[in-house]
């Protein structure tokens, strides 16, 4: 359960706003990872429904890639989400930023 708190934290995007999507509060996350804390059914349940998967399938670890990292959640070199889009000149929106 724990590996897959952290593998979400890459899916979206960070610690707070996993908090949010789960409904707690970031620092009760930091406590279940560092173990001072134990993993509830709400939170278990609600993993699940943030990942989208059934909840036998969380708590088996059948949803996560056997490669996914046990002590950070990093996903495998495969997994990508979507490219990164790296552009050689600023966007308008960025131009007019800096002249303010």
């Amino acid at each position: 359960m724990r590996t897959a708190i952290r593998f979400l934290r890459f899916r979206i995007g960070g610690w707070q706003p996993l908090a949010d999507a789960l409904g707690v509060q970031a620092d009760t996350i930091g406590k279940v990872l560092r173990g001072g804390r134990d993993v509830t059914a709400n939170l278990a349940y609600s993993v699940a429904r943030v990942a989208d998967v059934l909840i036998d399938d969380l708590l088996a670890g059948a949803w996560l890639s056997p490669r996914t990292c046990p002590h950070c959640g990093r996903p495998p070199d495969d997994f990508h989400d979507e490219e990164t889009v790296v552009e050689n000149e600023p966007s308008e929106v960025i131009r007019r930023l800096v002249k303010r």
